[in-house]
C-alpha cells in the first residue's frame, strides 16, 4: 500500500466545508427557528450537548498553577467558574475597571464604538502607565497589540488576557514591562459577544455560553480588514496607527477535523513560506517560535502549525499552508509590515486547557519582545523601506513536495443512522500520521508597481479608506492635468449574491490607456514610495483580489448611461463601411463569428463602439496610474 493509500484508509476526518464558510455551513435546509425548536426539545443543554463531541485526550499541565485559587484576591470570573464558563461583556469590563485602579502601569482606554453603541476598550499595560495609545507608542519600548473575540465565540483570548492582566497588576511578573508595552482587547466584536447562547458552537468543549461569530451589522469582522466597513474595524485601524505596535496577535478557535495540538499558530513566512514582510517573517520563524514552542510544551501544551485540511475526508491529500487574502488579519499585518500572528486553539479540548494555553503564549510572546524587540524592529524598518517592483497577489494553485509528522487523534468509521453513509467516531487516543504533504499557495496576479495613484474627488469612500489605513497622500488644492495610464476593464462580472455586506465584482483582464486626465480639487495622489506603498497597490488595483473595485467601491463605472437608437446607428455604419479598414474588420468578424453575423443588435453594436458617440468612459477605471 503506497503512502497516499495507507493515510487514506487510516485517516479519513468528518467532512465539512472549508473553515471561511464554517459559520453558514449547519443546518442550511431548514429555518432557523425550525432548528432552534427542534434542538431545544431534543437536547437538554449546551453542557449535556458535550456528550455529542468525541472525547479529549486526557490532559494536566504545569500552566494548571496559574489557575488563581477560589477567594485569591483578583481572581477572574472565568477562574470562578472553574474555568467552564466566560463573563458577559459588562461584567469584563467592570472588572477590568476595578483592577486598573489597583495598578498605576494599567489604564483601561476606550478607542470605538459598535454598530449597537457599546464601547471598545483596550487595556494600556505600561512600565510608565501611558494614558493614551499614542503615549504608549512615544515610550521608547516595543508594542504587543493582542485582540480577543474578533469571533466572540472563540473567547478563549479574552478570559486568558484577564489572568496575564491580574499577575501584571499584582506583581506576579515582576519587571515584565519593564522593556515592552502590552495593548489589550479583551473583546473586538462586543455586539457579537453579547449574543450570548448556550448553543452558539456546538462543534466547540467549552464555555457553557459563548457568543456569535458575526457583528450585530452580520459582519464577519475578519473579512473586513481591507474594505473596513464595520465601525469596529475602523476603530481598530485607528488604534493600530496610534499604538504602532511591533506585533500583533489575533485570538481565535478553530474546528474541523480532531487532532493533538491544542494551540497552533501561524503567520505568513510560516515554514519559510513566501511574504509580503520577508524579514519580518525571519524573524518570527527563527526566533518567535522556537521561542514560544518550548514555553508552550514546558507548560504541558502541544503547539504546532495551523491545520486546515486539504481533504477533510482524506489526510493524504495534505495540510495547507495558505498565503492568505489581507482580508483577514495576520495576512493584513504582514502586507503593511506589522508582524502577525493568527492563533487557534483547537475547539475540541477542554475550554480550560484552551485558556492556559493562551496564556502561557501570551506570556511567553510578551517576555521575548521585551528580551529582542530590537531585533524584530529592525526587520519591520528594512521591510518597510523595500520597494519592490511587482506584488505578488490572489494566491491559489496549492501543491507541494514537502511533507510532515502530524499528530493526529485515532478513529473508527461506522454508519450513521441519522447520514445514512459512513462517518466518523474520534476517540481521543492521540496517534502519530507520518509524512502528510503539505500544501503551499502560489501567486494568481502581480502588480507592477506605479509611482504614484491619483484618485478623484468623486470617490470620497475610497479616500476616506485610504486615510483609515494610514496611507499617505497628498490632496490636491487646485485641479490638476497629468498624463497617466488608465484601466479600461474587460470581462467584469457581479458576484450574483452578496459577501459580507456587499456584491464584490470580478474581471478578466483589462487594457491599459494613455490619458490626459484633470483632477478637480480634492483629488488626492498616493505615492507609493512610503511604507504603506504596498498596501496602496493591493487597494487600488483592480485586478487584486481585496482591490476596493473588487469589493464593489466603484461599482457606478460599469452602467452605459447614453444608448443609440437602431434607425440611427444603421445609416452611420452603412456609411461607415465606406471605409476599406473599417469593412475588412466588420467582414473578418462576420466570416469568424457566425453568431455575430446572425444578431442585428451585436452587428449595430460594434457599429457604435467605433463611434464617436459612444461613452468613452465605460468601463474605465477612474484612478490615474502615474508611471
Amino acid at each position: 500500500m503506497n503512502t497516499r493509500s495507507a493515510l487514506a484508509s487510516r485517516f479519513r476526518p468528518h467532512p465539512h466545508p472549508a473553515r471561511a464558510d464554517r459559520a453558514r455551513r449547519r443546518f442550511r435546509a431548514f429555518p432557523g427557528w425550525a432548528v432552534a425548536c427542534v434542538l431545544a426539545v431534543a437536547l437538554p443543554c449546551q453542557g449535556a450537548g458535550e456528550a455529542y463531541l468525541p472525547p479529549a485526550p486526557p490532559w494536566h499541565g504545569a500552566s494548571e498553577l496559574l489557575i488563581a485559587k477560589e477567594g485569591a484576591p483578583w481572581i477572574t470570573p472565568a477562574e470562578k467558574a472553574g474555568l467552564r464558563d466566560t463573563p458577559g461583556y459588562d461584567d469584563t469590563i467592570a472588572w477590568l475597571r476595578q483592577l486598573a485602579t489597583t495598578s498605576p502601569q494599567l489604564k483601561l482606554h476606550e478607542f470605538g464604538r459598535t454598530a449597537q453603541g457599546r464601547p471598545l476598550y483596550a487595556v494600556l499595560a505600561s512600565r510608565d502607565g501611558a494614558k493614551t495609545p499614542e503615549k504608549i507608542a512615544a515610550n521608547g519600548r516595543p508594542t504587543l497589540l493582542a485582540q480577543a473575540g474578533i469571533h466572540a465565540g472563540e473567547i478563549d483570548g479574552k478570559d486568558a488576557g484577564l489572568m496575564l492582566l491580574r499577575d501584571l497588576a499584582t506583581k506576579k511578573l515582576p519587571g515584565l514591562l519593564d522593556h515592552v508595552n502590552l495593548v489589550f482587547v479583551p473583546v473586538f466584536n462586543a455586539d457579537g459577544h453579547e449574543r450570548i447562547s448556550e448553543w452558539s458552537r456546538p462543534n466547540q468543549r467549552g464555555p457553557v455560553h459563548q457568543g456569535w461569530r458575526t457583528t450585530a451589522q452580520n459582519l464577519n469582522l475578519n473579512r473586513d480588514y481591507t474594505k473596513a466597513d464595520a465601525p469596529e474595524m475602523r476603530a481598530m485601524l485607528g488604534l493600530i496607527n496610534a499604538t504602532a505596535p511591533a506585533l500583533y496577535i489575533d485570538l481565535h478557535v478553530t474546528d474541523g477535523i480532531d487532532y493533538a495540538y491544542d494551540v497552533t499558530y501561524g503567520y505568513q513566512g510560516f515554514d519559510g513560506e513566501a511574504a509580503w514582510s520577508p524579514r519580518c517573517a525571519e524573524w518570527l520563524e527563527r526566533v518567535l517560535r522556537p521561542a514560544v514552542d518550548i514555553s508552550l510544551r514546558a507548560q504541558g501544551h502541544i503547539p504546532g502549525g495551523l491545520v486546515f485540511a486539504a481533504n477533510d475526508r482524506d489526510l493524504a491529500e495534505g495540510i495547507i499552508r495558505a498565503h492568505g487574502s489581507p482580508r483577514f488579519s495576520h495576512p493584513y499585518g504582514d502586507l503593511r509590515h506589522l508582524p502577525a500572528i493568527l492563533v487557534e486553539n483547537h475547539s475540541l479540548k477542554p475550554y480550560a486547557q484552551r485558556v492556559l494555553g493562551n496564556r502561557v503564549f501570551l506570556e511567553a510572546v510578551l517576555r521575548l519582545l521585551g528580551e529582542q524587540g530590537a531585533g524584530l524592529r529592525s526587520a519591520i524598518t528594512a521591510d518597510a523601506a523595500t520597494r519592490p517592483a511587482k506584488l505578488a497577489v490572489n494566491w491559489t494553485g496549492r501543491d507541494g513536495t514537502n511533507r510532515t509528522d502530524f499528530l493526529g487523534i485515532m478513529h473508527a468509521d461506522y454508519v450513521s443512522p441519522a447520514s445514512g453513509t459512513m462517518e466518523v467516531r474520534w476517540l481521543g487516543v492521540v496517534q502519530r500520521y507520518p509524512g502528510v504533504p503539505v500544501l503551499q499557495d502560489h501567486p494568481g496576479a502581480w502588480l507592477n508597481r506605479p509611482r504614484a495613484y491619483y484618485v478623484p474627488v468623486t470617490k470620497p469612500e475610497v479616500i476616506d479608506r485610504l486615510r483609515l489605513h494610514g496611507i499617505k497622500f497628498e490632496t490636491l488644492s487646485s485641479s490638476r492635468s497629468v498624463p497617466v495610464e488608465m484601466y479600461r476593464l474587460a470581462g467584469v462580472k457581479g458576484a450574483p449574491a452578496p459577501f459580507e455586506g456587499r456584491f464584490r465584482v470580478g474581471l478578466e483582464g483589462m487594457e491599459s490607456e494613455p490619458h490626459t486626465e484633470t483632477f478637480p480639487a480634492g483629488s488626492v495622489r498616493v505615492s507609493t514610495d512610503q511604507p504603506l506603498g504596498d498596501l496602496a497597490m493591493v487597494l487600488l488595483e483592480p485586478m487584486s483580489e481585496d482591490s476596493l473595485f473588487q469589493w464593489g467601491f466603484f461599482n457606478e463605472i460599469l452602467s452605459r448611461t447614453e444608448y443609440i437608437e437602431g434607425y440611427v446607428v444603421a445609416p452611420m455604419g452603412e456609411q461607415m463601411l465606406g471605409n476599406l479598414q473599417v469593412r475588412a474588420e466588420f467582414e473578418a468578424k462576420v466570416r469568424a463569428d457566425p453568431k455575430f453575423a446572425a444578431d442585428a443588435t451585436a452587428r449595430l453594436q460594434w457599429f457604435y463602439e467605433r463611434s464617436p458617440y459612444y461613452d468613452n468612459r465605460y468601463l474605465l477605471y477612474p484612478v490615474g496610474i502615474e508611471r
